[in-house]
């Protein structure tokens, strides 16, 4: 990745790693795709290659990303997707173009209809958001049990009892600092 910006966080849930382009919700902030070429990035990794991404393009896919997260936070607490989230993402899905393709090695690639269609980039991520809020997909939405973090993330491990977006940021986080405050209490300190 280029330097000065954050690692990706990616998943195996395209829409939800999509959410993951903006992490510590709760804290302070990261954003992973502050310019139109960092979401060109992002798309590449993703298997959506786009060779250029204008301003308003970006725009385009910040409130798509604000707007499935709404969407799957409310499902993962069962309410009601906001009806302003879920016009965005209906938007973004109808407007793409793209192709989903079998690869001779039989994984499903997505075909968009021009290099710089940004547009048919997102239309696959609105898709792939309505299947999971949707409940078309094995597995439930939840929310990440960091007090920073707070993503939706897609649980498809077989209890379905994951408490983190990522073991590796967020759960590590949380297991070191319970560690920690149980050294503090163990040494007669008292855990602030």
């Amino acid at each position: 990745m280029p330097a000065g910006f954050p690692d990706f966080r990616l998943g195996s849930v395209l829409a939800t790693s999509f959410t993951a382009t903006v992490t510590e919700r709760q804290g302070d902030a990261v954003e992973r795709i502050p310019t139109p070429q960092r979401l060109v990035d992002w798309l590449v990794v993703n298997g959506l290659d786009v060779d250029s991404c204008t301003t308003a393009q970006l725009e385009l896919a910040w409130e798509l990303r604000e707007s499935i997260h709404a969407a799957a936070t409310a499902a993962a607490g069962h309410a009601t997707p906001p009806a302003s989230a879920v016009q965005v993402i209906n938007d973004r899905s109808i407007e793409g173009r793209a192709s989903a393709v079998l690869t001779p090695e039989g994984d499903r690639h997505w075909r968009l209809s021009s290099a710089s269609c940004v547009e048919d980039a997102l239309g696959v991520i609105a898709a792939d958001a309505i299947s999971i809020i949707a409940g078309e997909r094995d597995g439930k939405l939840a929310m990440c049990a960091s007090p920073s973090c707070r993503a939706a993330f897609f649980d498809t491990s077989q209890s379905r009892t994951r408490k983190w977006c990522d073991m590796n940021t967020c759960g590590n986080r949380q297991k070191k600092a319970r560690f920690l405050a149980n050294q503090r209490t163990g040494a007669g300190e008292t855990p602030t």
